[in-house]
């Protein structure tokens, strides 16, 4: 097994909303005395995510797949998740994620849309077979500067 992967949906790679993911992967996996966390930037794999059986994108896929606790970032785009995000997840087979602890992590410029698109990518993890915890972590886009205390907060806060 991997261990911690974060995947940060940002379409753009190092991205305010990959910053949060990556320090809600490393805080959780302080708090678990875990490796830090393995991050897949579904930005960086490009056109490749459109390419059937393109090497890299694959091996994301396969990351995620042997992975046992998830960290799945999105910002917020028309009221949901991203799109590249649902490219890479959707050829996984039914139940790919079964009984893997996952924590949706949505970005977003007000709390109704956060909450909203917390609550469909928690639809699409749960489709996948995953054990989503509660609560998710919906972060307003003005609170992001505080990223790595919000972060420990959130992981502090978790019964893991």
């Amino acid at each position: 097994m991997t261990g911690i992967v974060v995947v940060s949906g940002n379409p753009r790679a190092g991205s305010r909303t990959s910053a949060l993911a990556v320090a809600v992967g490393e805080a959780i996996a302080e708090r678990l005395g875990s490796p830090q966390p393995h991050v897949i930037e579904v930005g960086s794999l490009g056109t490749g995510l459109l390419a059937p059986g393109d090497e890299s994108t694959e091996t994301a896929r396969a990351i995620i797949r042997e992975a046992n606790l998830l960290v799945v970032a999105t910002p917020t785009f028309k009221g949901s998740y991203s799109g590249v995000l649902k490219v890479l997840l959707d050829p996984l087979p039914a139940q790919a994620l079964a009984g893997k602890l996952a924590v949706p992590v949505v970005t977003a410029g007000s709390a109704t849309q956060a909450t909203a698109a917390e609550a469909l990518l928690r639809q699409l993890l749960v489709e996948l077979g995953a054990i989503v915890v509660r609560p998710g972590l919906p972060v307003l886009e003005a609170d992001l500067p505080e990223s790595t205390a919000i972060a420990q907060k959130y992981a502090a806060a978790m019964d893991w």
